[in-house]
């Protein structure tokens, strides 16, 4: 019995060192070398201090304001410890009620926009976290960040195309925008 049990010991020692101190070791110093923004939360920072992450969501409810989507973290918004999906169906009555409450409060934050609201307006991504908005989403939203300003819809426009990303790698999924990211561009305006 000892002669399985020292072999078995070992063996469990030198993996725990390999798999659980070496090689986690290793691939946080490559991403470090070669995705130091990424490696370290993609964090925002603004005068000396930081203010986000870029790969992180953040709840606008301003007018003055681009409103990203919906989170799915629960009673805090965009909590990165309670992230993942929301997991209500399309006819789940939960689900319903969440997007019918948003389509009103954009309805009223801009009662006279013509434009029909975009689905990621009200639902939440995956993760319950997406920074990102489509850039009809954005545009949906001008008019009224433009009237809360006091900026020109021209200039706001110009804004989101500027903080518009395109497909990843050139094809996959579509152009996005990044909420916080355009929302203190709007905010260095003032």
């Amino acid at each position: 019995m000892s002669r399985m049990i020292r072999p078995a010991l070992v063996l469990f020692s030198l993996l725990t060192i390999l798999t659980g101190v070496l090689y986690p070791a290793l691939i946080t110093g490559i991403a470090q070398v070669i995705f130091p923004y990424q490696a370290n939360g993609s964090l925002v920072v603004q005068n000396g201090r930081v203010i986000g992450s870029a790969l992180i969501g953040q709840q606008f409810t301003g007018p003055q304001y681009f409103w990203g989507r919906l989170s799915a973290t629960g009673s805090h918004p965009y909590n990165a410890a309670a992230s993942g999906g929301s997991n209500l169906g399309p006819t789940n009555p939960a689900l319903q009620k969440q997007a019918a409450e948003r389509i009103l409060a954009l309805e009223n934050a801009d009662p006279d926009n013509p434009l029909p609201i975009p689905v990621d307006l009200v639902t939440a991504s995956g993760s319950g976290l997406d920074p990102h908005i489509s850039v009809n989403a954005a545009r949906y939203q001008a008019q009224r960040v433009a009237r809360a300003r006091g900026f020109t819809l021209d200039t706001v426009n110009r804004l989101i195309d500027q903080f518009t990303s395109g497909r990843t790698f050139g094809f996959l999924g579509e152009p996005r925008v990044n909420v916080l990211q355009l929302n203190l561009a709007l905010d260095g305006l003032q």
